[in-house]
C-alpha cells in the first residue's frame, strides 16, 4: 500500500490550493499564496470574529456586534474575506471545487476549538433547492459533513431549509439583506427533537453582515436550542 501511495504521490504530487504549484502535502498553501491568505489570529471579535486592534485576553466585541443584537453567543471565522481567501472561496463556490472543504474544514474546526464539544451539533446554512440544482453542492453542508466526519461530531445537514429562493446579497445594504432574509429560513420538522436543548454551531462560508445567519440563529432558537454559535471560513470587514 505505502508503495502505491508514493507512486500516485509521484504521479500526482501535492498542489497548492490556490495556485496549483508542488507543495510538500496535500491541503496545503505555498508559501506565497499563504502570505496572501489572510488568517486571522491574535485578537478578534468573540461574536463575529472579525480581527480586532490590541492584545486583550478577555473576550471583546466589535462595533457591529456592540450595536446589532446578534441571535447568538459567539462567532470565529478562519480568514478575512480577500485576497487569497476571497479568490479560494469563490472558487469553492461557483467554480465546481467541493474537494477545497476538506481542506477549509480543519481550518474552521481549529478557530472553532474553544466552542466545540463533543456534545455540539453542527447545522449548514441551508440554500435553495433551485440554487442547489445549479450548484451542485452546499458549500456549507459540506463543510458541515467534513468537520463532523473528520472530529467525530454530529451532523444535521438537512436541520434548516429555505423557505423560497432569494436573490444574491451582494451589494445589498444590512437593512436590505434583513428584510429580504425576514421569513426566508424554516427548520425541518425532523430535526426539532434532536435540535431542542442543543449546543449547536452554525456552518457557513462568508459573513457579511451575518443577516443570513442571523435568520438562521432565529429558527434555531425557537425550536429549543440551548446555545447556538457559528463558525464561517471568512469574515467581510465593514466600513460601516
Amino acid at each position: 500500500m505505502g508503495f502505491v501511495l508514493d507512486l500516485l504521490r509521484l504521479v500526482y504530487p501535492p498542489r497548492c490550493l490556490a495556485c496549483n504549484s508542488e507543495v510538500a502535502q496535500d491541503g496545503m498553501l505555498c508559501g506565497p499564496c499563504r502570505r496572501d491568505t489572510p488568517f486571522i489570529s491574535g485578537l478578534a471579535c468573540d461574536m463575529c470574529g472579525v480581527p480586532l486592534p490590541g492584545s486583550d485576553d478577555v473576550a471583546v466585541h466589535c462595533d457591529d456586534c456592540q450595536k446589532i443584537c446578534r441571535p447568538w453567543e459567539r462567532g470565529r471565522a478562519v480568514f478575512g474575506y480577500s485576497g487569497q481567501a476571497r479568490r479560494m472561496i469563490l472558487a469553492y463556490k461557483h467554480a465546481d471545487r467541493p474537494e477545497l472543504g476538506w481542506s477549509f474544514a480543519p481550518w474552521l474546526a481549529r478557530s472553532l476549538a474553544d466552542i466545540l464539544t463533543p456534545d455540539t451539533i453542527l447545522v449548514p446554512v441551508p440554500i435553495h433547492p433551485l440554487r442547489l440544482i445549479k450548484r451542485k453542492y452546499n458549500q456549507s453542508a459540506i463543510l458541515t459533513n467534513v468537520m463532523a466526519r473528520q472530529f467525530g461530531l454530529r451532523a444535521l445537514p438537512d436541520a434548516l431549509r429555505r423557505t423560497r429562493p432569494t436573490p444574491p446579497l451582494e451589494g445589498l445594504n444590512r437593512v436590505q439583506r434583513f428584510d429580504l432574509l425576514d421569513g426566508a429560513i424554516a427548520h425541518n420538522p425532523t430535526a426539532a427533537t434532536a435540535l431542542n436543548g442543543a449546543d449547536v454551531v452554525l456552518i457557513d462560508d462568508v459573513m457579511t453582515t451575518g443577516a443570513t445567519l442571523a435568520a438562521c440563529a432565529d429558527v434555531l432558537a425557537g425550536i429549543g436550542a440551548k446555545r447556538v454559535c457559528v463558525g464561517v471560513l471568512a469574515r467581510v470587514a465593514l466600513d460601516t
